[in-house]
């Protein structure tokens, strides 16, 4: 782990940007604020275990490096996509389909 200029905020071993203390990537919550139009208190309701300092501190960090950020968004996005390409749908799937 690598600290950064903001609190709360840490680099870890593959250059991801991660809230310190904890498992959650800074794109996590940045996700759930974009997916969701949660503001910082509603993040803080959601993921209690969070202080509103960490997230503070990974909104700062998000909007302070928001290409990057926005970047590994759409790389996610495209994997996520690919996968659903290339991937067999689950035959409990297919029978829960095969129902409506």
């Amino acid at each position: 782990m690598v600290a950064t200029a903001y609190p709360h905020i840490v680099i870890d071993d593959e250059g991801i940007p991660c809230i310190a203390g904890t498992t959650m990537k800074v794109v996590e919550l940045v996700l759930d604020q974009i997916a969701y139009g949660w503001s910082a208190e509603e993040l803080h309701f959601q993921h209690p275990y969070l202080s509103l300092g960490q997230i503070y501190s990974a909104l700062a960090y998000y909007w302070d490096h928001k290409t990057e950020i926005d970047q590994d968004i759409a790389r996610r996005q495209a994997r996520v996509a690919a996968l659903r390409q290339t991937t067999p749908v689950a035959p409990f799937i297919e029978r829960l389909k095969s129902q409506t």
